[in-house]
């Protein structure tokens, strides 16, 4: 949870999640907003499967925070975005 303080280490510019609402703590969008989004694929590059592992604990997180959410619209928010590629056989 935050209360409104920084926290060590984060900047106001990172676009970091507030818990329990799951809101962009930089520009108040739903948090992963289309900033971190960005941001995201930039440092994960290549390796997707980090990345969906990573926003696959912040659903589940977010889950448990945000219980009145449909769970279909919280997975197209935190995972649903990630671009598909092509499967190898």
């Amino acid at each position: 949870m935050t209360d409104g303080l920084e926290r060590p280490g984060v900047r106001a510019d990172e676009h970091a999640p507030k818990t329990p609402c799951w809101s962009c703590g930089s520009c108040g969008d739903e948090w992963p907003c289309a900033t971190k989004r960005t941001r995201l694929l930039a440092e994960y590059g290549s390796d997707r499967a980090m990345l969906s592992v990573y926003l696959g604990s912040c659903l589940a997180a977010a889950t448990e925070d945000l219980r009145a959410a449909p769970v279909m619209s919280l997975q197209d928010r935190f995972i649903g975005w990630l671009p598909r590629g092509s499967r190898r056989s």
